[in-house]
């Protein structure tokens, strides 16, 4: 499944650059974000991709959700898109955008792929195995290299969004005298904790499960937890929530293991 999640992810980004170099029209979705012929094109091939490569397993996403169409019901297992994560980093001409495909098992991203196009990378994940490749010039992917969250580094360094900041993330990263900060878009921030390049990602702002479910996954099988404020794990296939709309994301901090261990307390905001 990784493997059509990959192929699927490196013909979606060759959409997209296609569109980025001729210029794409920007248009505006229900909820006033902004979508592109990109993002649509691409999720229309990877749609009709997994329908032949995962024949019966729901999936979810972005683009399609938007407009209303998912799933009646996910079972233990599903698949999250998102076409383009970072439409704003695209729109913007900046290189920080994504491809990313989930597979999601009773609540828990298990497997996925993350591919930013003009990167040439791409981050994978299988269980408990975490890896990136470069694209070759011939289309194909090189040797892969294994992925290890480090261990906690103080002070650490911080990885946050560049569209999406928000005032409680600054007020989270004040705690750390000295920490490093790291701005980057798209879900490019869980690969960089994967990669062992950044100890915490903090999301004091509005996400969507398609928008992070397949870095969570890179993460996750790289050594690494994404929790709540609450300090519980994140979970996948949210719906009918009593305060939010279906698939939105509560706040969440994503670190190694390690890291999350010596946060505690800092993410309710207390004292250690």
């Amino acid at each position: 499944m990784v493997e059509a999640f990959a192929d699927l992810s490196l013909r979606a980004g060759e959409i997209i650059l296609d569109i980025r170099a001729r210029g794409a029209a920007v248009m505006e979705k229900a909820d006033h974000s902004p979508v592109t012929e990109a993002d649509r094109r691409a999720e229309a091939l990877i749609l009709a991709g997994l329908a032949e490569a995962c024949p019966g397993v729901p999936v979810v996403a972005e683009e399609a959700a938007s407009a209303g169409h998912v799933p009646a019901t996910l079972g233990d297992h599903f698949i999250l898109v998102d076409p383009l994560d970072g439409t704003r980093e695209f729109i913007a001409g900046r290189p920080d955008f994504t491809v990313n495909i989930a597979l999601i098992e009773r609540g828990s991203p298990i497997a996925g792929v993350v591919y930013a196009p003009m990167r040439r990378t791409l981050w994978a994940a299988s269980g408990h195995h975490a890896w990136s490749a470069d694209v070759q010039d011939d289309g194909t992917l090189g040797d892969a290299r294994g992925l290890v969250c480090r261990g906690w580094q103080a002070p650490p360094c911080i990885v946050a969004s560049v569209s999406h900041r928000t005032p409680e993330t600054d007020e989270f990263i004040a705690r750390f005298d000295g920490a490093t900060m790291s701005a980057i878009g798209s879900s490019l921030k869980f690969c960089l904790l994967a990669e062992g390049e950044a100890d915490l990602y903090p999301r004091y702002g509005r996400t969507m499960e398609w928008d992070t479910a397949a870095g969570d996954a890179v993460l996750r099988a790289a050594g690494g937890v994404t929790i709540t404020l609450d300090e519980k794990p994140l979970v996948y296939g949210k719906r009918n929530q009593a305060n939010d709309v279906d698939f939105a994301n509560p706040f969440f901090i994503s670190a190694s293991r390690e890291g999350v261990s010596r946060i505690k307390g800092e993410v309710r905001g207390t004292a250690r």
